[in-house]
């Protein structure tokens, strides 16, 4: 089984560029420190590893089928495989056009309030299986109770202007980091992974977790 990502065309990095693609297995040009295996990335960004746990940033918008199917398919496993060992986050990179950016603010107000797993993990089934396009208030209200969220503090906290902050602050990371196509991953904050079937994740990951018991 292959995985697609969504490879941003010219046009998009040129916008986003100013304002701060789809298949499983691709490769990248691979710098691998000594020690990780797998096909990955090293960068010039600070590693924010801690010993026996490996933080996942996920760069992703909400309206890629592939970023949808990575929520749906492969996290899981990498969930099963590690547990408590793997930390997962999300970082809206909204690339799909004519898309209104209601659904990354959500998730940034979800997420400041404790529940962004819950939230994104909802939006994405909203919009892929609910086939849900325009998250007015109503919908939001729907939402904002399913993931066990105060509707007025959650609306409030929209209103504030944090949650639009937040998402252009992920925006500026994914391009200074060179987010090329979603969903696009980084482990422990300066492992980049664009091969991003599970069983390369699962490879880098071990790897990384391996590597503390040889320190």
């Amino acid at each position: 089984m292959s995985y697609r990502a969504h490879r941003l065309g010219p046009l998009v990095l040129a916008v986003l560029t100013i304002t701060a693609g789809f298949g499983w297995g691709l490769s990248a040009t691979l710098a691998a420190p000594a020690g990780l295996k797998g096909k990955y990335e090293e960068l010039k960004e600070p590693s924010t590893h801690q010993p026996g746990k490996v933080k996942l940033t996920e760069f992703a918008d909400f309206y890629c089928p592939h970023c949808h199917r990575f929520e749906a398919e492969a996290l899981p496993i990498l969930e099963k495989e590690f547990g408590n060992k793997l930390e997962v986050t999300m970082v809206g990179f909204p690339v799909m056009a004519g898309k209104l950016p209601t659904v990354f603010e959500m998730y940034e107000q979800a997420k400041a309030m404790g529940k962004g797993s819950e939230m994104r993990r909802a939006l994405f089934r909203s919009i892929h299986k609910d086939r849900v396009q325009i998250f007015d208030r109503l919908i939001r209200e729907s939402l904002i109770k399913e993931v066990g969220l105060d509707v007025a503090a959650f609306e409030a906290g929209l209103a504030s202007g944090k949650p639009v902050r937040a998402l252009e602050a992920g925006k500026a990371w994914g391009m200074r980091v060179n987010v090329q196509q979603t969903p696009t991953i980084l482990l422990d904050g300066n492992i980049k992974v664009e091969a991003i079937d599970p069983e390369n994740l699962k490879t880098v990951i071990q790897s990384i977790l391996a590597a503390d018991g040889k320190k």
